[in-house]
């Protein structure tokens, strides 16, 4: 149970509060003021610290750290464990966004550049490079974004030839 206190008032008890996230419950307590109203701006921001605690874990599952060290810096960071059920829905919903985002319909490009970038990639456990293969985009406002991001074994024109056209 975490507590959360008032500076500058004295608390007249706490009330409980769970907040539901689709990785865990999080039980509160939250402080009751006299004569003040208070409530935790940190709460009503929940769904922005929510996302950006999903990113977290998947970028570490993604990095190939162990459930068991995700669990030990969600402990420190946050107060609560975080389960293999919940690191994989994490990961399911953000598969789902970056789904998304790779169907979404693209817009007038003035300018496309191409490029690849080599990074190590745990497979089968050993380390292996890959070629990350991205392309962005400037529209004619000159405002430029990131149109696709692939990974290949390497730059040979049949991996250029897919990513491009898909």
């Amino acid at each position: 149970m975490i507590a959360l206190t008032s500076v500058t008032n004295t608390p007249n008890g706490f009330k409980p509060k769970t907040i539901n996230t689709s990785l865990d419950s999080i039980p509160l307590l939250i402080p009751q003021t006299r004569g003040v109203d208070f409530y935790p701006s940190a709460l009503e921001k929940g769904l922005r610290g929510e996302r950006a605690l999903k990113i977290a874990i998947a970028e570490m599952y993604v990095q190939g750290v162990s459930i068991r060290k995700v669990t030990a810096v969600m402990e420190k960071m946050c107060g609560f464990n975080v389960t293999s059920s919940q690191l994989s829905r994490a990961v399911k919903e953000l598969n789902a966004e970056v789904a998304a985002w790779r169907q979404r319909p693209l817009q007038e490009i003035t300018y496309l550049i191409l490029d690849a970038k080599y990074e190590k990639v745990r497979h089968d456990g050993s380390l292996i490079s890959y070629a990350v293969l991205s392309a962005v985009g400037i529209a004619p406002s000159g405002h430029r974004t990131v149109l696709g991001v692939s990974v290949s074994l390497r730059e040979a024109e049949i991996h250029w030839r897919d990513f491009v056209a898909s």
